[in-house]
């Protein structure tokens, strides 16, 4: 496996909050010390290679996100999953932290919310929206050799996939990494969940095999 690793400190056999807080808290003091000109030129990078995904290739429904601040980007991957005739869903955070999904229809059509987030203008479509896409692109901070990722610690996401693995519509689980973010391994507590893919600038990792998605 190549990508860049944050060394042993990701290594903890207790899977315990308090390493998982550890990390989370020296992933984000690295990006924050990122410039705007490497978050854009790693998000060009990132959209190039997204877009070409077998994953995402044959995806009519691609549930994601707004990228804000020094996140790796995905406002220029959104726009051309919607040129391409995809059928975008972005998460609308609800006040216990579960998520609702709505159409992206533009960038125009975004608007500030809780916690700095752009959301969709439009309809709520319900929280179970999400089982409708082939694909969903997950926000996270690091995903290790196993394909366990590390989100930010509020739950959404974990409950998201929780309800996905009810319903059994098994979609790609995409996420969106700087090369730093591939880690030797992620504190893992039960109810984590793994995804299938990794993407960096430099490298995409695939924890599944993506024949199952064609050409």
């Amino acid at each position: 496996m190549t990508g860049g690793t944050t060394g042993d400190t990701t290594v903890n056999r207790s899977g315990g909050v308090p390493e998982k807080t550890a990390l989370r808290r020296q992933l984000l003091a690295a990006r924050a010390r990122l410039t705007r000109a490497d978050v854009q030129e790693a998000a060009s990078a990132l959209t190039r290679t997204a877009l070409h995904l077998p994953e995402l290739r044959r995806a009519r429904t691609v549930a994601a996100y707004v990228s804000i601040g020094s996140e790796p980007g995905t406002r220029a991957l959104l726009d051309a999953l919607r040129e391409r005739g995809v059928r975008v869903l972005l998460p609308v955070l609800l006040e216990d932290n579960d998520l609702d999904w709505a159409a992206y229809e533009g960038a125009e059509r975004l608007v500030r919310a809780r916690r700095g987030l752009l959301e969709p203008s439009g309809p709520g479509l319900g929280v179970d929206a999400v089982l409708e896409a082939d694909a969903v692109l997950l926000p996270g901070l690091a995903v290790d050799a196993r394909g366990m990722r590390l989100g930010r610690g509020g739950g959404s996401y974990d409950r998201v996939l929780a309800r996905i693995v009810r319903a059994g519509t098994d979609p790609a689980l995409v996420v969106l990494l700087y090369a730093n973010e591939v880690v030797a391994r992620v504190p893992e507590e039960p109810h984590d969940h793994p995804v299938h893919t990794v993407v960096t600038p430099e490298v995409t990792l695939h924890f599944r095999p993506t024949d199952g998605y064609g050409d």
